[in-house]
């Protein structure tokens, strides 16, 4: 597993690791939500959303693999099903600085299946270890796979054991398990992360079929306290669409599952902490660059369940404000929220 030191105020250091995380998420997770997200927990690890080996080979790398110093600990996660192109693409990964590679096993669709990866690479596993091993030998950090329990109709757990013990004989020892299966016909990528029935238990099997690997559970969760009741039996926890329209539930997290004995910050002090963040994204693009909603979208759910949430939300989705460019206008929001709660 990847550790990296990071400093407190009281000079304790703490190992950061995969205990808590954020999925990658297509059209959310971008270095924007992760600058954000990682305002509010310092030690949740992060990741990017899933950057194609086509794009890398063939495309703007820079644009795609530029990201933030603060964002640490941070994974790519790449998508693709050639070995030679994701280990070219795995070590411009680690060249950028990113501190994991993680192999897409688990996105269900179209465009996905049509490239002849992520969910439908759980029926060759063979080649998924072709993959990794080829990542592997590429670079020196952690090379990790995220995948589904079944694919389709398969409801056996002997499926998703097999394709962990394939996989694993190329020497990765980290899968993120989103447990549910994949349908690939029939549902949409929207529907196959509601429609399939969760199947914790199909991991916590995995963890006591394989007690050494590290083995990572996602899907559907919400709370700390069925985080608290995952964490006795894997060891970790990935949150996906919760962490991004409530983010302030991942506030407790350096304190309740990484000992960090700093107070988390306010919502206020997260917004202040944002606006500079934003004015220098702002002025490094240029007038007719980056956009303010590019960055404030992702913060429209940091007041999710408070008294005036709605009003926050109203402000930061004014065209004609956001139109000003000015970050300031979070203050506004945030004010606004006050008034009306």
């Amino acid at each position: 597993m990847t550790i990296i030191t990071l400093p407190t105020t009281d000079n304790a250091p703490v190992k950061a690791s995969r205990r808590l995380s954020v999925a990658p998420m297509m059209d959310w997770t971008d270095r924007h939500c992760r600058v954000f997200h990682r305002h509010i927990s310092q030690h949740t690890w992060l990741y990017t959303e899933m950057v194609t080996t086509g794009a890398l080979v063939y495309g703007d790398v820079e644009r795609h693999l530029r990201f933030n110093d603060e964002e640490h600990p941070v994974a790519l996660q790449l998508g693709g099903s050639d070995p030679a192109d994701l280990a070219t693409s795995a070590k411009l990964g680690e060249k950028w600085g990113y501190d994991e590679i993680n192999l897409n096993c688990g996105c269900p669709s179209e465009r996905v299946q049509k490239g002849a990866f992520g969910a439908c690479l759980m029926a060759e596993p063979q080649l998924v270890a072709d993959c990794v091993k080829a990542m592997r030998d590429a670079v020196s950090i952690d090379v990790t796979v995220k995948h589904r329990v079944g694919i389709d109709q398969t409801e056996s757990y002997d499926f998703v054991r097999d394709f962990v013990g394939t996989v694993a004989e190329a020497g990765c020892t980290t899968f993120i398990v989103h447990a549910r299966n994949a349908i690939l016909k029939g549902l949409s990528p929207k529907e196959n992360r509601e429609i399939p029935p969760l199947k914790y238990e199909f991991a916590y099997q995995l963890k006591r079929d394989f007690p050494d690997f590290e083995i990572i559970i996602n899907g559907g969760i919400k709370t700390e306290a069925e985080i608290d009741e995952h964490l006795k039996h894997l060891d970790g926890v990935m949150l996906g669409r919760e962490a991004y329209h409530n983010p302030f539930v991942m506030a407790g997290f350096d304190q309740r599952y990484y000992g960090d004995s700093r107070a988390p910050k306010s919502r206020e002090e997260v917004i202040e902490a944002m606006i500079p963040y934003i004015q220098a994204q702002l002025a490094l693009h240029g007038a007719h660059g980056l956009k303010l909603n590019t960055i404030t979208r992702h913060m429209l759910g940091l007041m999710t369940g408070l008294p005036g949430a709605r009003a926050f939300r109203q402000v930061l989705s004014d065209s004609k404000k956001l139109a000003l460019g000015d970050a300031h206008l979070l203050r506004e929001a945030a004010a606004r929220l006050r008034i009306a709660a």
